[in-house]
């Protein structure tokens, strides 16, 4: 292209858009205005001009944003003047697709919130549904159902550390963590047949017993943590470094935690021993000998102090369960509701065994369109709601269901504590800098998954 060519294109056309006609116009969308890369810029750079501040967006990918979470942060140099928690990257629609399953079929789906402690959220939701249906379930499930709940909230507990402590630099402390909660996976899948989104816990009871060895592993993994949740204190908790990045940082008093609605070891950080498992006693919780730790330090050091007794007092619960438990039901004995009734695996650990297999078959026409009804369609509970709250490694977390009176809910909702402590965030960052803010975040201990489902 000769010079002379370039003039041409490049002449301005005197309407203020510097780059002749073929530059596009400003324009008006449904998302805001769209402006030229000349005029407009230039008025709203101008207007900007005389303010130092700046917004940034952290995340959602930042591997120090704690999962998929955007923040919208202004900033005054490194001070943090506004924060803005932007969610909904991780959204999946658990809550909806539960409404066209089955009610079984819905512990599939919410072990897929908090993915990190997901017998927390099947436990919540079949709770639930035993309360709608106006049953009760056997002795030995529900020690069952304690016991995994306890080893689910070590393992979450562990990950929030081992996240924290790689967001700050720490990267030993989430080495270990790591390392520790493959224990708790590995006895997950003994116990559970899955490491992880079991749905082995089910409404009426659990899908099968446990392992005729379960008491000897399970005993075997309170050694090993018995051993090593030392460490954590060896490491971390005398550490200077560490003591010195959290300790006054994302500090929430009791009064705050209380108008925002926030729970867990956030709440108990600030002096209030508010744990569902003993003001409002589910599963036979009252019978345990455990303490509720709590802090009046209200910071992100009171969090990391707080969530490693925690495992210690889980420990304990899990000891009570092992001398607890005795034979008997795991299921609900009526087989309209004990979906697959009588479970039974075959030699390859895999499906229900030739025997469970002859005895349907050998049955009468009537038992074997009836085994094959209830898992289809599955059973019918009566129209009415309900809400179980339960107590999650996070804070409460409440399932409120709704029938009709049909074989699948009419409504399900959530209430998670990751998506409500989220918006103690601006209150623990704002004036602080961005780096407090990281570890505040972590502190808050948010999964996106269950957030934004």
């Amino acid at each position: 292209m000769s010079a002379e060519s370039i003039d041409e294109v490049t002449e301005p056309t005197g309407d203020g858009s510097g780059l002749g006609e073929q530059n596009a116009a400003s324009r008006t969308t449904t998302e805001g205005t769209i402006h030229d890369i000349t005029s407009e810029w230039g008025e709203i750079l101008e207007d900007a001009s005389g303010d130092d501040k700046v917004v940034i967006n952290f995340g959602p990918s930042h591997p120090s944003s704690h999962g998929v979470l955007r923040l919208a942060l202004e900033m005054d140099g490194e001070t943090i003047t506004q924060a803005r928690p932007v969610v909904g990257y991780l959204h999946t629609g658990i809550e909806k697709n539960c409404e066209y399953r089955t009610w079984t079929q819905g512990t599939t789906f919410v072990t897929r919130m908090d993915y990190l402690a997901p017998l927390h959220n099947a436990t919540a939701y079949c709770m639930a549904v035993e309360k709608l249906l106006g049953i009760e379930i056997p002795r030995r499930a529900q020690l069952i159902r304690v016991l995994l709940l306890e080893i689910d909230r070590i393992g979450s507990h562990l990950t929030t550390l081992g996240a924290g402590a790689m967001e700050m630099g720490a990267l030993t402390g989430m080495t270990i963590s790591m390392r520790e909660r493959e224990e708790v996976l590995h006895l997950e899948e003994h116990l559970t047949g899955l490491r992880m989104n079991h749905a082995f816990i089910r409404p009426g009871g659990v899908a099968q017993d446990l392992p005729e060895d379960y008491d000897g592993v399970v005993k075997k993994f309170i050694a090993v943590l018995d051993k090593r949740l030392p460490q954590f204190d060896q490491l971390l908790t005398g550490q200077p470094i560490w003591r010195n990045r959290l300790a006054g940082v994302g500090y929430l008093p009791v009064d705050a935690c209380l108008a925002l609605g926030v729970t867990g070891p956030i709440l108990r950080s600030a002096g209030l021993a508010w744990d569902l498992r003993v003001v409002e006693p589910y599963l036979g919780y009252d019978e345990f000998e455990f303490e509720v730790p709590t802090s009046n330090a209200a910071d992100s050091f009171a969090r990391y102090l707080l969530r490693v007794e925690e495992m210690h007092q889980s420990l304990r619960i899990i000891r009570q369960c092992l001398a607890k438990l005795e034979p008997g039901p795991v299921m609900v004995e009526d087989p309209k509701i004990a979906w697959p009734a009588q479970l039974s695996i075959g030699p390859d650990g895999m499906g229900n065994s030739l025997e469970h297999v002859r005895k349907i078959m050998g049955q009468s026409m009537e038992s074997l369109i009836h085994h094959f009804k209830l898992v289809t369609e599955g059973f019918v509970v009566p129209a009415g709601q309900a809400y179980v709250p339960v107590e999650s490694p996070r804070g409460e977390l409440g399932y409120h269901l709704v029938s009709d009176g049909g074989t699948r809910p009419m409504r399900v909702h959530v209430r998670e504590p990751s998506f409500v402590n989220l918006q103690s965030l601006p209150a623990m960052s704002e004036g602080a800098l961005i780096a407090d803010a990281i570890a505040a975040l972590g502190s808050i201990d948010p999964v996106m998954g269950g957030c934004d489902r």
